[in-house]
């Protein structure tokens, strides 16, 4: 299986890289926003969509996102003391409030939410190796 390197500067974009880690699994620890740097970044195991065809369990793979020109970060519903707690990204999205300034918000699972305020959009997605069998295929009700 190929690797995904994603980039994302505008919001269509960011929808391919959302439906890309729809799905993922993150834990609380492996979230952070480095100040300094204006980057938000954030590991995962995402389900590997673009290889799961038919009935097939499919494959998850680590990954790496960043936001870059991060002002600000703000959570809701999420419990950042929980380290090892564990996180289900359903969806990513980006509003521009002030061109090319916005809002990136990525939800979660159970209403969990991480909002950052943006200078610009700038997001990275990497694959950071070999791909395992997943227990399961990811299903959602209508």
């Amino acid at each position: 299986m190929t690797d995904l390197k994603l980039l994302a500067l505008d919001s269509e974009d960011l929808d391919v890289i959302s439906a890309t880690t729809q799905d993922a699994v993150v834990r609380v620890g492996d979230m952070g926003y480095a100040k300094a740097d204006r980057r938000f970044a954030l590991l995962m195991n995402r389900y590997a969509w673009e290889q799961g065809v038919g009935g097939r369990k499919g494959q998850r793979k680590r990954a790496a996102m960043h936001f870059d020109r991060v002002n600000l970060v703000k959570v809701a519903g999420i419990d950042t003391n929980a380290h090892e707690g564990v996180l289900e990204l359903l969806a990513i999205r980006f509003a521009e409030t002030d061109s090319p300034s916005g809002i990136v918000e990525l939800r979660f699972a159970g209403g969990g939410t991480v909002r950052l305020t943006v200078e610009c959009l700038e997001a990275r997605l990497e694959d950071l190796g070999a791909a395992w069998a997943a227990k399961a295929k990811p299903e959602h009700a209508i």
